[in-house]
C-alpha cells in the first residue's frame, strides 16, 4: 500500500478501496472513498450483501482490498492490531471453554491492556455457572461474551458487526450503555453495523450507507441532516426541477419529497428536517445520486501516490 497523506485524525479511510473475490464477478467493495474520523460514534448501515461485513474484514486485517487502499489510525490494517478490536459477525469462540475461561484468555491475550471489570460487566458474568462452556449458551449469551472480548481489550478502535444481534431487549440497554460509558471514558472510534436504524439513532454522531459495495451517504449525522429536508407543496415533482431529489411521491394534490438543500425552496413549500431514518431510506433508494453527499466530500482526504 503507498504511503499516505491521510489525516491522522482519520480512524478509517478509504481511497478507491474495491474487494472482488472472484476476478469476474461482482464488487463485494467498489472504489470505496471515504473517511471517518477518531472518536466518532459510526453507524455502518445498508442491505444485506452491501459490503458492510467485507468492509469490517478489511477493516481488521483479515482480507486485503484488490484495488485502492485502506487505512485505520494513520497505517495499514493487519491482523491482530493492539489498537483495534473486531467483533466478526459469526462470533468466533473456543467453543469448548467456559465463559471464564474464555474471559482469562482474553486477558492473557492483551497483557497491560485488559480492563477485566469491563469484560465481566459486559459478558453478564454473574448469570453464568462458572464451568458453563460457550457451545452449550445461546446465541444472545454468546455475543455478550464476544463483545466482553472487544470491550476488554480498550481498543481504539472498535469495529463492531452487528454487535445487538441475538440480544433481548434489555441486554441491548445494557450493553449499549456499556459502549457509550467506554467512549465517553476513552475516547475510543465505534464502527458498529446495524439493519436497525432506530437503535442507532441515539447514539452514533457519523453514518456510513454502504449499497452494493459503495458509499452513498458518510459524514457526520448532523451535517448530513442539514445538507437535507424534507419538502412538501402543491402541484407536481415538476416543481423539483433544479433541486437534487433523493425521494419524491405525490400527497393528496401536492408532493412530498427528500432533497438536498444545495438552493433556495419557495414560499410556499413547507420544509422540515428528516429523520436519520428517512434519509438513510432515501437514501438506498435513489440509485441516479452521486455517491458522497456534499458534507462527507468535504472531509476526503487523498493518499498521495
Amino acid at each position: 500500500m503507498p504511503p499516505s497523506t491521510s489525516s491522522p485524525e482519520a480512524a478509517l479511510a478509504a481511497q478507491g478501496a474495491t474487494k472482488r473475490y472472484r476476478r469476474r464477478g461482482p464488487a463485494a467493495l467498489d472504489d470505496c472513498t471515504f473517511s471517518i474520523p477518531a472518536g466518532a460514534v459510526c453507524a455502518l448501515v445498508g442491505t444485506n450483501g452491501a459490503g458492510k461485513s467485507t468492509l469490517m474484514e478489511m477493516a481488521a486485517g483479515m482480507e486485503r482490498p484488490t484495488a485502492g487502499a485502506l487505512e485505520i489510525l494513520g497505517e495499514p490494517p493487519r491482523t491482530g492490531h493492539p489498537r483495534v478490536a473486531y467483533l466478526a459477525q459469526d462470533r468466533p469462540l473456543f467453543p469448548r471453554l467456559t465463559v471464564a475461561e474464555t474471559l482469562r484468555y482474553g486477558a492473557r491475550a492483551n497483557q497491560g491492556n485488559w480492563d477485566a471489570e469491563l469484560a465481566e460487566r459486559a459478558a453478564d458474568l454473574p448469570r453464568f455457572h462458572r464451568r458453563e462452556r460457550i457451545g452449550d449458551l445461546s446465541g444472545g449469551q454468546r455475543t455478550r461474551v464476544a463483545l466482553a472480548l472487544a470491550l476488554g481489550k480498550r481498543a481504539d478502535l472498535l469495529l463492531l458487526d452487528e454487535p445487538m444481534a441475538d440480544l433481548d431487549v434489555v441486554s441491548r440497554q445494557e450493553v449499549m450503555g456499556l459502549l457509550m460509558a467506554h467512549v465517553a471514558d476513552t475516547g475510543s472510534t465505534v464502527i458498529m453495523s446495524s439493519h436497525i436504524i432506530s437503535e442507532l439513532s441515539d447514539v452514533c454522531d457519523h453514518l456510513l450507507v454502504l449499497d452494493q459495495g459503495r458509499p452513498r451517504l458518510c459524514g457526520d449525522v448532523e451535517g448530513l441532516l442539514a445538507d437535507h429536508a424534507v419538502v412538501t407543496f402543491p402541484g407536481g415533482a415538476e416543481r423539483l426541477a433544479g433541486h437534487t431529489v433523493l425521494e419524491s411521491r405525490p400527497v393528496g394534490r401536492g408532493t412530498s419529497a427528500l432533497i438536498r438543500t444545495t438552493s433556495p425552496t419557495p414560499d410556499d413549500w413547507e420544509v422540515r428536517s428528516p429523520s436519520l431514518e428517512e434519509l438513510v431510506l432515501a437514501g438506498l433508494n435513489a440509485p441516479g445520486l452521486p455517491d458522497l453527499a456534499p458534507s462527507s466530500a468535504r472531509h476526503v482526504k487523498e493518499f498521495s501516490s
